[in-house]
């Protein structure tokens, strides 16, 4: 019997290994035969395709750039474990790769645009490494600005909001008066805030907090208006103060509105920033982008967009986490 017992188990737990096996090799192939390797591989190929542009288009930039993506990418699929986080973050490298390749293919390779207007990727690369001091201080400058406008905003909109909201009469009409004032553009402020304010860094900090403090004011009493009564009236059972009624039971179940209020001044903030960089300041990625535009240096141009492009991401992103992480308990 013991004999027979062995003899049974032994391919059952062959078996068992066989199918272990098997799923990690598809783990494998899912995670690093993809095909944002076979477009790595199609952008560093064209790269040595002979270029059709008289001047240098600094293709190793691409190539180092290129495997340095990939590098990260094969780094991130083998530690991120969750598939759809590895599918967006592997189909934003794809969009990179392709977009890169067209672009490749559009101007060093195929003159296809004007060189003057759109440099080759390289080129582009190589502006950015040249620029890298500029450009971190005018993103130093940037996000100091945006920072304090924002969070000067939120820290009086809020609470304005929790109040305004908790009272029916006060925030009917202030709902009102929100939206009127909110409509009006802050740039158009910006005569006004020369004529008034020191610096034109204090006139961006006023148009960036205009531009944040209506949105999160709106969102601040519509959250407060929409709470749940029953969640009012649990609190009440218990008597607690105004204070704590307002800052411990109202303001976390309005934060997911208050997040929408605040997520739409971020949005607008950066495009107000850039507008009135453009218009007098003398630093910022606003600054950066016209003052070499005004020159023709299409080149420093784009990577103007580019660095502003991924700035807002990064910020976006964090905000994103923090939000998140804020409102963990309702997921």
């Amino acid at each position: 019997m013991n004999i027979q017992t062995k003899t049974v188990a032994a391919p059952a737990n062959e078996i068992e290994n066989n199918k272990e096996s098997s799923t990690t090799k598809a783990e494998f192939f899912r995670r690093y035969f993809r095909v944002v390797h076979a477009l790595f591989a199609v952008l560093i190929l064209i790269q040595f395709i002979p270029d059709q542009l008289p001047t240098e288009t600094y293709a190793s930039y691409v190539i180092w750039f290129a495997v340095g993506v990939e590098v990260l990418t094969l780094v991130v699929s083998a530690f991120i474990k969750k598939p759809k986080s590895l599918n967006l973050f592997v189909d934003i490298v794809a969009f990179i790769y392709g977009l890169l390749i067209a672009w490749t293919l559009a101007t060093a390779k195929f003159n296809i645009l004007k060189p003057a207007l759109f440099p080759p990727p390289g080129k582009v690369f190589w502006q950015f490494i040249g620029d890298y001091d500029k450009i971190l201080t005018n993103i130093q400058s940037s996000a100091g600005i945006i920072l304090q406008g924002y969070l000067l905003a939120i820290a009086v909109a809020i609470p304005l909001g929790l109040f305004l909201g908790w009272s029916a009469r006060l925030g009917s009409a202030a709902t009102y008066i929100s939206k009127f004032l909110g409509a009006i553009p802050p740039i158009v402020y910006i005569p006004y805030g020369i004529a008034l304010l020191p610096t034109f860094r204090s006139v961006s900090v006023f148009v960036i907090f205009l531009a944040t403090f209506w949105p999160v004011l709106a969102g601040t009493m519509s959250g407060v208006m929409n709470v749940e009564k029953k969640t009012i009236d649990s609190a009440k059972v218990l008597n607690v103060n105004k204070f704590t009624m307002l800052f411990s039971v109202i303001l976390p179940a309005s934060l997911q509105q208050i997040f929408i209020g605040c997520n739409q001044g971020l949005t607008v903030s950066f495009v107000l920033l850039t507008s009135a960089e453009m218009i007098g300041a003398q630093s910022g990625l606003g600054y950066y982008i016209k003052n070499y535009s005004d020159f023709g240096d299409y080149t420093r141009t784009i990577v103007g967009l580019i660095v502003v492009g991924i700035v807002i991401v990064a910020i976006s992103f964090l905000f994103n986490r923090i939000q998140k992480f804020l409102l963990r308990w309702k997921q």
